[in-house]
């Protein structure tokens, strides 16, 4: 074992999904040791074949472990981990970093139950998604105080580039910040392709002619390309992404803010769900904005 790998502290990793699987490879590969607990086997016997240790339990993944990472589906779901036998089994002056995307408030107050058990919290949601995961270049959003976020920072940067950005909940919010971001984006990537396609243009010609300009962006070079070849298996779900934005519009109604561009994209991703699409990318808001141009879908049935 090299100095590096010796130097490493002991990661439980609760919640090995889309993203915290290719999260535990890389952390892994980098020689962090891991145990890992989710719910359903076998993204864990996958990941035991890389090297983890896995756990019966997300409790006793967390018995010796100096650093917890979760990444859950939502809010709900972390505080009944924390509060289902993980905290009571974690060391004194464990430290939790919760990379899930959550509400503010909830992260503030997980904060405030693991510091009654003596342990340290960062709230540290991500952005870049599946890709971004694999190769270890998520943005990391982090919310905490500046000692645990030093004492983070080093396993973290495994991950992807970690940036404090205030107290606790506000690593929450810059998530927030940013799933607002990319759903309006989205949804003009969305329009612009579609106007292009019923325009008489070549939607795939148009992406690539408007890269490098001005209207070039992630969304537009990653959502566009899915866009055009009708590709909707989930990296990042319709019904994440309406999640976030429910937790947008709600910390805006809080701070008196009307967010009208939010509001809208929010709907359309509504209408979407509910119409069967919670389960595809968010790229497939596309079908949502066909949907209403022409009342009906165009291209391949949705995958």
């Amino acid at each position: 074992m090299s100095a590096r790998s010796a130097s490493w502290p002991k990661v439980a990793f609760l919640g090995t999904g889309l993203m915290g699987r290719p999260m535990v490879r890389r952390l892994l590969a980098a020689g962090v040791p891991v145990t890992a607990f989710n719910r359903s086997p076998q993204p864990l016997a996958e990941l035991v074949e890389a090297g983890a240790g896995a756990a019966p339990s997300a409790a006793e993944a967390v018995t010796e472990a100096d650093v917890v990472i979760t990444m859950l589906p939502d809010g709900p779901v972390v505080g009944e981990v924390l509060r289902g036998g993980v905290l009571e089994a974690a060391r004194p002056g464990t430290l939790f970093v919760d990379m899930s995307s959550i509400h503010p408030a909830l992260a503030r107050e997980h904060a405030g139950l693991i510091a009654a058990r003596q342990g340290q919290a960062l709230d540290a949601p991500v952005s870049g998604g599946t890709v971004g995961a694999a190769e270890g270049t998520l943005a990391i959003m982090v919310g905490g105080d500046q000692p645990d976020f030093e004492r983070a920072a080093p396993l973290l940067s495994v991950l992807g580039r970690p940036t404090l950005v205030g107290p606790h909940g506000a690593g929450q919010l810059c998530k927030l910040v940013n799933q607002a971001i990319v759903a309006v984006t989205i949804g003009a990537v969305a329009e612009g392709l579609s106007l292009a396609r019923a325009g008489g243009a070549d939607p795939v010609q148009v992406r690539e002619a408007i890269m490098g300009g001005f209207a070039h962006s992630r969304i537009l070079e990653l959502h566009g390309q899915r866009m055009n070849e009708r590709r909707f298996e989930p990296g990042g779900t319709v019904t994440t992404q309406l999640k976030d934005l429910d937790a947008v519009l709600d910390v805006a109604a809080t701070v008196g803010l009307t967010l009208p561009l939010s509001r809208r994209v929010h709907d359309l991703f509504g209408a979407l769900a509910r119409d069967g699409g919670g389960g595809l990318d968010h790229s497939a808001l596309i079908l949502e904005i066909e949907r209403l141009a022409a009342g009906d879908r165009t291209g391949p049935e949705r995958s």
